[in-house]
């Protein structure tokens, strides 16, 4: 069991090791672990050496993160630089979702270009797929948090004694509404417009409501002429509000089709040849970036798509158990 005083006494003394003397930089979402990260750089080398620098997705961002991120930043005395990378987004994902490249393209790949030659600090950690598969000091990237997992870095914002505000769907990650659109951002203003527009209305609803989910988005499937949006929430809400959050999405013009999700469901995913080929991938994407974000149980069937311009995968249907 991770001592935490000790574990941050052990941070502290290796952010000043690793840049004793340099200014450093912050890649900073406003979430959790970036807070964090924030939090400990300021008290190991004082905030005259610390700059944080966050990319604005605009309308993919939730509308309240720019917001958060400045209060965030104001309360702990951060220098705070602010980039867009919307255009960038939407390349990294026209020709199917890819969380990681868009990632290290659109947002580190935009902060490190920013911070001109100093130190990135990340909050990458055991919890996402960057910490699990990365290195601790890397092309001018450092993640101070990298061994620990989602549990002992909530306990260090309590020692820290942060309060970290709620962005997205969830309290521990920022998120970005694109992450819900389970197929190419083949036309922006109509894929794009989808996802951005269902869950920022749904978190809107939630809080008018007074709702408190521990899960809430709207996934958007379909075929590319076609916007279906699978609604998840949890704990699931009582009759009521579940019609009146079914009546206010079917407002949204670029969806067609809306399903409230309370049974399990299967995803009818289609996949290029190398992650259709490729167990553990099909594997990790069905129980680590799909079935999390899920408040039902998810089963996947697989086809092998013939769309070369498909470089990842699309949820093209589903079917409800039963």
């Amino acid at each position: 069991m991770v001592n935490i005083k000790n574990e941050v006494d052990n941070i502290l003394e290796e952010i000043r090791r690793t840049s004793p003397r340099e200014e450093i930089v912050i890649a900073f979402s406003g979430g959790l672990d970036s807070t964090i990260v924030s939090a400990l750089a300021i008290k190991a080398l004082g905030k005259e050496k610390v700059e944080a620098i966050s990319v604005s997705f605009e309308e993919y961002s939730y509308s309240k993160g720019m917001k958060n991120i400045q209060d965030i930043s104001k309360a702990l005395d951060l220098p705070l630089k602010i980039i867009l990378g919307r255009r960038e987004q939407e390349r990294v994902l026209k020709k199917g979702p890819a969380c990681n490249k868009c990632t290290r393209i659109a947002k580190l790949g935009k902060v490190k270009k920013e911070a001109s030659g100093r130190l990135v600090l990340t909050g990458s950690n055991q919890s996402d797929t960057w910490g699990k598969r990365g290195i601790k000091l890397y092309g001018g990237f450092y993640a101070p948090l990298l061994k620990l997992n989602k549990e002992e870095i909530r306990k260090i914002a309590d020692f820290l004694n942060l309060n970290i505000l709620q962005i997205g769907e969830n309290k521990f990650r920022e998120g970005c509404k694109l992450k819900h659109l389970l197929k190419p951002l083949a036309t922006p203003r109509y894929h794009g417009k989808a996802a951005a527009e269902a869950n920022e209305l749904l978190l809107s609803i939630l809080k008018e409501e007074k709702y408190g989910s521990i899960l809430a988005n709207v996934k958007i499937i379909g075929p590319l002429n076609k916007n279906m949006g699978l609604v998840n929430v949890s704990p699931l809400p009582g009759k009521k509000l579940k019609e009146k959050i079914i009546e206010e999405l079917k407002k949204v013009k670029v969806i067609e089709k809306v399903e409230f999700l309370d049974k399990p469901i299967k995803l009818i995913v289609k996949a290029n040849k190398g992650q259709f080929n490729h167990q553990h991938s099909r594997y990790w994407l069905e129980k680590g970036r799909l079935q999390p974000d899920f408040s039902v149980p998810l089963e996947l069937e697989w086809l092998l798509t013939t769309n070369k311009n498909l470089s990842t995968f699309q949820v093209i249907d589903y079917q409800i158990a039963g």
